[in-house]
């Protein structure tokens, strides 16, 4: 058993179904994913089968099976983002980093995630990194902003 997972589950001892999403949600912090062996720990503490513990964390989309980059991207694909091009944003993006959306690039620097709407329309097309807004995103600014990512990285 992973000591990360055993000190999260320490805190739930007689933790039941009710506790699953509390406990995926701890695990994720420390870990910064589930992995499947996460999963099935979760899955003999609490007396769930796994599939349905897959079940619940796969419906929600704060929930990831793969580790995530250095530098977190979130896409905007909502429908000002979208109108205002995001989809040629996504795609310069995973030019630059190298990796695909849902997927993280092979020097473990880049994620890039799509979601359905960050709240920024405004801003459209919008990203975030780790948190920070990129607003009125172009082929540029990605080229731009993704150089400026890896040199943070060798700092």
């Amino acid at each position: 058993m992973s000591t990360q997972v055993a000190e999260v589950l320490k805190q739930y001892p007689d933790a039941g179904r009710d506790k699953l999403i509390p406990i995926l949600q701890d695990i994720q912090e420390l870990d910064g994913f589930l992995s499947r062996e996460a999963v099935l720990e979760v899955s003999s503490h609490l007396n769930l089968p796994a599939s349905k513990i897959f079940g619940v964390a796969t419906f929600y989309n704060q929930f990831t099976f793969e580790p995530q980059g250095k530098f977190h991207i979130q896409v905007c694909r909502g429908t000002a983002c979208h109108v205002k091009g995001s989809a040629t944003v996504l795609e310069h993006l995973e030019r630059e980093t190298g990796c695909q959306s849902g997927k993280t690039s092979s020097d473990g620097l880049f994620s890039i995630e799509v979601v359905a709407c960050i709240g920024a329309c405004g801003l459209a097309p919008v990203i975030s990194i780790n948190g920070e807004f990129y607003a009125g995103m172009t082929a540029e600014k990605v080229q731009s902003v993704v150089a400026e990512y890896r040199g943070k990285a060798g700092e």
